[in-house]
């Protein structure tokens, strides 16, 4: 569905969607983060001089600079609910195969199409097993309609968190890669998210376990 909704809402929404009844023993800012997992650390304490004077390494959605404090509106924005049940295997025949029972994603999507922007709020409930995919991460979206699989366009840092659910929200804008390569081109190279604001129904989100490959959740953008 679309509408146009103030970019900084969306994210102080994602804020809130955060667990809150968990802390670990020497607190928040004890936690060491992993590269990839686009913690969002403006949730936590500053470190000495400020976050804007932590270099985060490539690819981990630290991606303070592609999320000044306001950029305008949204163009559109998208909830999608990702189930195993809508999960499909291969590519020529594609069946409906199922994914990781009992799990469930909820991929909430902001999209800014004048500045190839796109911010994501992504909460997974039940998902187990390792990530597992061969882009350089497992969360992503697809081009491809209902009941068929097509090639990653975006790729997402994997949600983390404690116990049966797990969070994953920041921005990115274009260019885009996936780190998945068909023909010799990245996947993202060229991709605008403009092409899902043309044909929604033509992209899904999901994210890949070791114990379902070929997705554990998966849902149509519209």
């Amino acid at each position: 569905m679309k509408s146009s909704i103030a970019a900084l809402a969306f994210l102080t929404a994602a804020v809130s969607a955060a667990p809150t009844d968990y802390t670990p023993p020497d607190g928040w800012e004890s936690v060491k983060y992993p590269a990839g997992t686009g913690a969002n650390l403006d949730k936590y304490p500053a470190p000495p001089g400020g976050w804007e004077n932590v270099k985060y390494p490539p690819g981990t959605g630290a991606n303070g600079a592609d999320c000044p404090p306001a950029f305008g509106n949204f163009t559109s924005t998208y909830a999608v609910v990702a189930t195993p049940d809508q999960v499909v295997n291969g590519t020529t025949n594609p069946v409906f195969t199922g994914g990781l029972p009992g799990s469930i994603g909820y991929y909430n999507f902001g999209i800014n199409s004048d500045l190839d922007l796109i911010c994501w709020n992504i909460k997974l409930i039940g998902f187990s097993g390792e990530y597992q995919s061969a882009a350089k991460t497992a969360t992503h979206v697809h081009e491809g309609a209902m009941g068929q699989n097509g090639p990653p366009r975006l790729a997402f840092p994997n949600p983390v968190g404690e116990g049966h659910e797990r969070y994953s929200f920041g921005c990115m804008t274009g260019p885009f890669t996936t780190g998945v390569i068909a023909d010799g081109t990245d996947t993202g190279a060229g991709f605008k998210v403009k092409q899902i604001e043309a044909n929604p129904a033509g992209f899904f989100a999901d994210v890949h376990s070791s114990k379902a490959v070929p997705g554990a959740v998966r849902g149509q953008i519209a």
